[in-house]
């Protein structure tokens, strides 16, 4: 059987699109999730995402990594609205179900995706981490040279600590200045660096608010495949109003052959 898929990526972070409206794909295939994503053997790609229909929302949004486990993707979400804008589900706006309930997001023009985060509740602050769920969990350590951590070796070995190895956390390296900050992540479930993490991304700014103690604004985030953008509002410790800002492009679309 052939299946159509696209390829999207957002700021590095790529994914492989299959409209599932009329249940073309077996998702309880773990084995062929992890196929598609292989970069030797498949289509490549951090995770695989299915559009499928729901009845009082635009769509219904199903998120796998690239090792076939489930999980919240905000990049993957910005992808999946300018995939269903392609597919005719939405014009400019979306309001669509994932994996950690109901998000709204708007496309512009120029194909850049705003994507309303969940509120950001509570947070853990150590003495030189922050650790944060923005629909994912992601630890955050400050980094003085980004560029020089060894993402894949350093951040595994915090995702398998004693703490966090039954059921695994995201890291992420970051430089804070004033309003902006440099980032890299290492992904479960990717188990490897990925050139953008939206949730972490998000996670990130939230941190550089606090550190900064700021109460609202917008933060520039310059990951490894490009620029995103937070916007946020504060009171007291809790995050509000959040929206991750960044370009969504589809790359190339196809067929494959899946040997059923």
């Amino acid at each position: 059987m052939k299946i159509q898929f696209y390829k999207y990526q957002g700021t590095g972070n790529d994914f492989v699109m299959i409209d599932n409206r009329n249940n073309v794909f077996d998702q309880s295939s773990t084995a062929l999730v992890q196929k598609l994503c292989d970069r030797r053997y498949g289509v490549g790609a951090d995770g695989l995402i299915l559009i499928e229909n729901l009845d009082d929302l635009d769509f219904n949004m199903i998120y796998f990594n690239a090792d076939g486990s489930q999980s919240f993707c905000g990049n993957g979400s910005r992808c999946a609205v300018a995939f269903a804008k392609r597919l005719g589900i939405i014009e400019k706006q979306a309001l669509f179900l994932s994996t950690d309930g109901e998000h709204e997001a708007w496309i512009n023009a120029d194909g850049q995706v705003s994507l309303k985060m969940h509120d950001v509740l509570t947070f853990e602050k150590g003495d030189d981490y922050y650790f944060i769920n923005t629909g994912s969990p992601h630890y955050i350590v400050q980094a003085a040279n980004v560029k020089a951590v060894n993402v894949k070796e350093e951040g595994a070995a915090i995702r398998y600590n004693d703490r966090f190895k039954a059921e695994g956390t995201n890291v992420n390296f970051v430089n804070y200045s004033d309003s902006s900050l440099e980032i890299r992540t290492y992904e479960r479930g990717v188990e490897d660096e990925t050139l953008s993490c939206g949730t972490g991304v998000t996670a990130a700014a939230l941190s550089l608010a606090d550190v900064n103690k700021l109460d609202a604004g917008k933060i520039d985030i310059n990951a490894a495949g490009g620029q995103l953008q937070v916007s946020f509002k504060r009171v007291g410790n809790e995050f509000k109003d959040i929206w991750l800002i960044g370009p969504a492009t589809e790359v190339y679309q196809g067929e494959i052959e899946i040997n059923e």
